[in-house]
């Protein structure tokens, strides 16, 4: 009998021992919540990043949602329930003008463009940007950056909104494009794929970028609480090295190749739209090439926030940015 029971104590602890060097043997992925602000061709190199096993080579296991909604994302940011947001830039301005106790940080850019396009109901190959006045726009969110980059190209097309012509801005973003396909505005400002699928249908065409327009600036970055940060600066680094390997490897890639790697995350949408959206996202410049946010993009986009009238104080980038991931995975990932 006891001989029974030291063989089963042994065994117990030959089993609690190959249970622990399981859990414990090797590098455990780090478990990273992602929360995009919308399911964009915009944010391609993200997907690229998941598609290619970018994050999974960092020892990175990444889950992303879709959070719709610049507010939704930001509150699910500063409540815990995502680790990253994918947003724009602004609402980190706008949580640091509230006074948070922990701020949100910037660390990594990934659209250095507006991502909208004008698209017009009647094609003109001779457009300019006078032929707006008199006609009824229909654009994005107020307080959004769509809208205030939107507003900020037209104001230096002399253009006055209040006054040229007729703005409509008081439908939902997921409404717009149903409501210029329903009849509503002669022009509509429009992300792709949305710009492709309007242009293939024959509802319009496509006459100018508002991000070509409006300069270089961080559009939509991802961001953390300062406090999440100085905790996991292992995780944030790995995390910034594996976007700049997607960031190296779009700008490689045809649009064809990017369309492939992406596709899981738009299986209903054609193909041929996917490689529409992505090559005028490369020909705008739009995909930023390393995540490093510069003094002269951030100077830009708080011009375009100022011009809006959403700005209290010229937030300097030392504030809420940080570029030390930027910078280290920009150098050390040619």
């Amino acid at each position: 009998m006891k001989m029974k029971k030291k063989l089963s104590l042994s065994l117990l602890i030959m089993i609690l021992c190959f249970a622990a060097l399981a859990g414990c043997g090797g590098d455990s992925a780090v478990k990273v919540k992602i929360g995009e602000v919308t399911r964009s061709v915009f944010y391609a190199p993200e997907y690229v990043a998941l598609s290619q096993n970018f994050f999974k080579d960092e020892g990175l296991d990444v889950e992303l949602q879709t959070i719709p909604g610049g507010d939704k994302t930001m509150t699910a940011l500063l409540s815990g329930a995502i680790d990253v947001a994918l947003v724009g830039s602004e609402t980190s301005i706008y949580v640091y003008q509230q006074g948070a106790d922990d701020p949100v940080i910037n660390f990594a850019q990934l659209t250095q463009r507006d991502g909208t396009f004008l698209f017009a109901r009647n094609p003109d190959s001779d457009f300019t940007w006078d032929k707006l006045k008199g006609s009824t726009f229909l654009g994005q969110r107020q307080g959004g950056m769509p809208q205030m980059a939107g507003a900020f190209t037209m104001l230096n097309k002399g253009i006055d909104t209040s006054k040229d012509l007729t703005l409509i801005q008081n439908i939902d973003f997921a409404n717009i494009a149903g409501a210029f396909a329903s009849g509503t505005g002669d022009y509509v400002q429009l992300f792709e794929p949305q710009a492709s699928i309007f242009e293939s249908e024959g509802r319009g065409k496509v006459v100018a970028s508002f991000g070509v327009e409006s300069g270089y600036l961080p559009y939509t970055v991802f961001m953390s609480k300062g406090s999440f940060i100085s905790k996991n600066k292992d995780t944030v680094q790995k995390f910034t090295n594996a976007i700049q390997r997607a960031q190296i490897w779009v700008k490689d890639h045809s649009p064809e190749e990017i369309a492939d790697a992406v596709m899981p995350y738009f299986d209903k949408t054609d193909r041929n739209i996917v490689i529409s959206a992505i090559s005028r996202y490369k020909e705008t410049d739009s995909y930023a090439l390393n995540p490093v946010i510069d003094d002269k993009e951030w100077n830009n986009l708080l011009d375009v926030i100022d011009n809006a009238g959403e700005l209290k104080e010229r937030v300097a980038p030392g504030k809420i940015v940080d570029n030390s991931f930027a910078e280290q995975a920009a150098s050390n990932i040619k």
